[in-house]
């Protein structure tokens, strides 16, 4: 029989919308009452991966195509750290859970945003040290600009919710297709532009050969000097020394960071004690309404492909590795 298998245990509710759109496949979850050679044996079958781990890669991908897997559902969005090539060779389709950190992302960057304008992390601060200390120059988002770098399901939210502070919003995307809450959409040789003219620049970019170190010293050097900038993307995109060099020299104002190259960051790396930056340890995107999200794109894509042998949510291009 065809076969599904989740390398995640699963609440009965979900499990039930799942075994509602899988019509013809036998569902299988890693639980904790399988052991590890019958999920093996599970894997080695599975013509659906839902997740992926150490153990899928080696029981359920066949790279000469012999295998049963035919398609894998990745459980977040990135997807950098999944085997391409062989899934390729292999004929494998592979979707991610894009859109699923919409909400949750966008009110971390908000947040962020927030908390620089109005300085309430050095407030924060001051309430550690029980020290009434009358912070001035506060300043606001109303009518500054906003700039994303990589306008995806995030990018989109965050920009409709700048709206209701009525900031003028810039994106970049490769293919440059505008959208509604953006006022200006460029390519990505428009990426200077935005930096020149944004208040604030947050990095939703995913990891790849073109993205890998992007944001250094000549990319600060484009940037406001009152300007902050946010990654909640991956680390791999800014060259940490080049950030930390802005900051310690007012290139720019500041840096709100969920994503770090190394990660974690080490317990003696600058960043940690400086003022002007504000970290959370790459938990932006969670949410108790993470897996509900997931499953809802994962039995979508169940319908379509039971319906028409391929999923039609999130495709990931195996070529382009996003």
């Amino acid at each position: 029989m065809r076969k599904l298998v989740c390398v995640y245990d699963l609440e009965p509710q979900h499990r039930e919308r799942i075994a509602e759109a899988a019509t013809g496949l036998e569902i299988v979850y890693a639980d904790g009452d399988q052991d590890e050679s019958a999920l093996a044996s599970h894997l080695a079958e599975a013509e659906v991966v839902v997740g992926w781990s150490e153990q899928a890669e080696e029981y359920a991908l066949k790279s000469d195509g012999a295998g049963a897997l035919r398609w894998v559902q990745a459980w977040g969005a990135g997807v950098e750290q999944m085997p391409f090539d062989a899934f390729a060779a292999a004929g494998v389709m592979l979707t991610n859970a894009s859109g699923v950190h919409a909400n949750a992302i966008s009110e971390t960057v908000l947040g962020m945003m927030l908390a620089f304008t109005r300085k309430l992390h050095l407030t924060m601060r001051n309430q550690l040290e029980k020290k009434w200390d009358w912070i001035g120059g506060l300043g606001e988002i109303h009518g500054k600009t906003l700039g994303i770098v990589g306008v995806g399901a995030i990018g989109e939210e965050l920009a409709r919710l700048a709206g209701a502070f009525q900031m003028r919003v810039l994106g970049v995307r490769n293919s440059a297709q505008p959208s509604p809450f953006v006022d200006a959409m460029f390519g990505a040789g428009g990426l200077d532009r935005l930096l020149q003219e944004s208040d604030y620049v947050v990095v939703t970019l995913p990891i790849t050969k073109e993205t890998q170190g992007l944001f250094d010293r000549a990319k600060f050097a484009q940037m406001k000097p009152g300007a902050f900038f946010v990654n909640i993307g991956r680390g791999q995109t800014v060259i940490t020394d080049d950030l930390v060099d802005a900051l310690e020299r007012g290139v720019i104002a500041g840096a709100g960071l969920d994503v770090f190259d190394p990660e974690p960051l080490p317990e003696s790396h600058p960043l940690w004690t400086m003022e002007n930056v504000i970290l959370t340890p790459h938990n932006s995107g969670n949410s108790i309404y993470y897996t509900d999200r997931a499953v809802d794109i994962l039995v979508d894509n169940l319908r379509s492909y039971i319906e028409n042998g391929e999923p039609h949510r999130n495709r990931v291009s195996l070529e382009a590795r996003y």
